[in-house]
């Protein structure tokens, strides 16, 4: 087996990916699977603008999980790469020195360890949707898959959409036949002698963590930054304290950010209103500018979607919220919209007695599924013909789905722009040549010995 590690360093946490594959496999679809995974204590690396070297320090508990799930004697040959997304594209936005810095000092962690280190790198927002997209559809072999007979087969499966929604941006990637209007959406893929083109767009501060952020602004402005202002999308009974810092200290909200002095306090109180909700939560979005034929929001050119997709990350955490804890089901667009209200509607002591290990998240369901509803519907254009299309999924088999995968089978070179050359396949044809003729060989002798058992009676009678 040959081992490969990607830390995915979100804006919210960073979490650690081990794979493994077949040494004599490389080529192969579908035979990467994940071996093991950890979860990183604490925030995502951007979160030490302040103190970079405590980015390091933090990845050590995942890396000595690292060295205990790979073997020992695999260490040296086994790749090792970070990625960050968009809280460190957020802070590369506002500090470009403090970014570099958080940089270095995670690399100089990781260069402590015997693995293959390969980098530590800021993914564009255009990598993650369609790394996103190549993890998909790679596990569910759609791009090529090996036949019972050893041989080589398209599958001639459309692939699925990709639609990712993390701490600070959200990405959404399918393949489309339609002209893409602007350039910077397009990519075209080359993959097992295939050609994909592909319509990918990342919206920066449209994740999960600003989106929260900008709706608080949002809703401080409205109340003229009173020292006690309502929250509509937070439930009866739950009020909170916040310091203008903790809200303006994001490129997502800084042009919001009023003359007041940032250790100010507000003190938010929850009024459970849905209605008055949708309407805070779509101030989010620009609508109205369009200057291509078709646009999802912001002005930014998206054709119509099609065929399947799968949504993953806050997409699934937030309609598994409503499928399980709420006891609600999701098929159309309207049992969004109707989730989302009796949500909002459910008083912060009812929901902590359905769901009290999610405490800390509980407060803000209420506006991240107003949110996924505007997105998919209004911003995406999904409606009921096509929004019952979309699974909600964390894996495929025992796989997560995201970004990592597709990153690593990139840089490892694992998915060939070309078909692989049959002859790899050439070994398990004998075995399956040889099968064969034993199966027939062994029913031939059957037929003779009953025959010739037949034939023996038959005589002595």
């Amino acid at each position: 087996l040959q081992y490969g590690i990607v830390l995915d360093a979100g804006s919210s946490h960073t979490a650690m990916f081990v794979y493994k594959w077949p040494a004599d496999k490389e080529n192969d679809t579908g035979v990467v699977s994940e071996h093991g995974m950890c979860d990183v204590e604490g925030p995502g690396i951007s979160s030490y603008s302040s103190n970079p070297p405590e980015a390091g320090t933090s990845l050590e508990h995942c890396l000595n999980q690292a060295l205990r799930d790979v073997p020992k004697e695999k260490h040296v040959g086994t790749p090792l790469y970070l990625g960050a997304t968009a809280g460190m594209r957020l802070l590369n936005i506002a500090d470009p020195q403090a970014s570099d810095a958080v940089l270095r000092a995670v690399a100089a962690t990781l260069k402590m360890y015997p693995f293959d280190f390969r980098g530590a790198k800021i993914l564009s927002g255009e990598e993650e949707g369609v790394f996103g997209w190549v993890t998909t559809n790679y596990l569910l072999e759609n791009f090529i898959k090996r036949g019972w007979l050893g041989e080589w087969i398209q599958p001639q499966k459309k692939t699925l959409g990709a639609m990712d929604f993390g701490g600070a941006s959200t990405q959404i990637t399918f393949e489309t036949r339609d002209m893409i209007e602007n350039p910077r959406n397009e990519v075209m893929l080359k993959l097992y002698g295939q050609a994909y083109k592909v319509y990918t767009q990342s919206f920066l501060c449209y994740g999960r963590d600003q989106v929260l952020k900008r709706l608080l602004s949002k809703l401080l402005q409205t109340e003229s930054y009173q020292e006690t202002v309502s929250h509509p999308c937070w439930p009866m009974g739950y009020n909170k304290s916040l310091l203008l810092s903790s809200i303006y200290d994001s490129p997502c909200t800084e042009k919001e950010r009023p003359s007041l002095a940032l250790n100010t306090t507000v003190t938010l109180v929850g009024t459970g209103n849905g209605n008055l909700c949708t309407l805070h939560v779509s101030k989010l979005f620009d609508f109205t500018n369009c200057s291509f034929s078709h646009c999802s929001f912001d002005g930014v050119f998206q054709p119509k979607v099609s065929g399947n997709f799968i949504a993953f990350s806050a997409f699934f955490y937030t309609v598994d919220f409503i499928q399980t804890v709420m006891g609600r089901p999701v098929h159309l667009p309207s049992d969004l919209k109707d989730a989302a209200e009796t949500i909002c509607a459910t008083s912060w002591s009812e929901l902590l007695q359905k769901a009290p290990k999610l405490e800390k998240r509980l407060p803000d369901y209420c506006a991240v599924s107003t949110f996924v509803y505007l997105l998919t519907t209004k911003g995406y254009s999904f409606n009921n013909h096509s929004f019952p299309n979309i699974a909600f999924q964390k894996k495929v088999g025992e796989t997560s789905i995201g970004w990592a995968l597709g990153y690593m089978l990139n840089l490892t070179n694992m998915i060939p722009a070309e078909k692989p050359s049959s002859h790899k396949s050439m070994l398990y044809n004998y075995w399956v040549i040889l099968i064969l003729l034993f199966v027939v060989t062994t029913l031939t002798s059957l037929v003779t010995a009953i025959c010739l058992l037949r034939h023996s009676k038959s005589s002595i009678i």
